[in-house]
């Protein structure tokens, strides 16, 4: 019976390491599913990088040839030109037509006001010789109106090139019956000099 019992042992033993063994190569055999997987993931992860830099290669490939290419259409054609000179003459056309209706607006503030207009130039004053007034109790001058004169503009000319102080009001006062809205033209006004 010994030898029964020892038999038995020994298949006990077996069926015991077998299991053990059959435990420790089922855990191995998960860990090398594991890294297999992982190993598996990686590649694909290289394969896809490997077409990213692929695509980006051909892309700067593609732009390099571009830069080298010569470009056969630098310029503007003619008749981009001519378009660009129509716009040009319209723009032309558009500041003439808003600086005629500037002038026309600055023309009718001037009659209605006696406000010069902006950017002309004073009268030139053209004196006749110092002559007393008609009743001989004021000296000044005699100034021929001329075209689009105002009274404020003849008053600044006689102050600036005659250093002579004069107001339209004392022009208007030394010619009575002058309107001030509306100067005749080759009209002569008497310009009293202060005392």
């Amino acid at each position: 019976m010994r030898k029964i019992s020892f038999w038995l042992f020994i298949f006990a033993f077996a069926a015991f390491t077998s299991d053990i063994a059959r435990g420790q190569d089922d855990a191995t055999q998960q860990q090398i599913d594991q890294i297999n997987g992982r190993i598996q993931d990686l590649l694909d992860s290289q394969t896809q990088q490997a077409k990213r830099l692929a695509s980006l290669e051909k892309s700067i490939g593609d732009l390099q040839d571009k830069l080298n290419q010569p470009t056969a259409d630098t310029g503007a054609s003619a008749d981009d030109l001519k378009k660009l000179a129509e716009q040009v003459k319209d723009l032309a056309k558009k500041q003439q037509d808003d600086n005629d209706l500037v002038l026309k607006e600055l023309e009718k503030l001037e009659k209605a006001g006696g406000i010069p207009a902006t950017g002309r130039k004073p009268p030139i004053v053209s004196i006749d010789n110092p002559t007393p007034a008609a009743d001989g109790a004021q000296n000044g001058y005699y100034y021929t109106i001329q075209d689009k004169d105002t009274l404020t503009a003849i008053a600044r000319a006689y102050s600036t090139e005659l250093k002579i102080k004069i107001t339209p009001e004392q022009i208007q006062a030394a010619n009575p019956g002058l309107n001030p809205k509306n100067l005749i033209v080759g009209k002569k006004i008497f310009i009293p000099k202060p005392q």
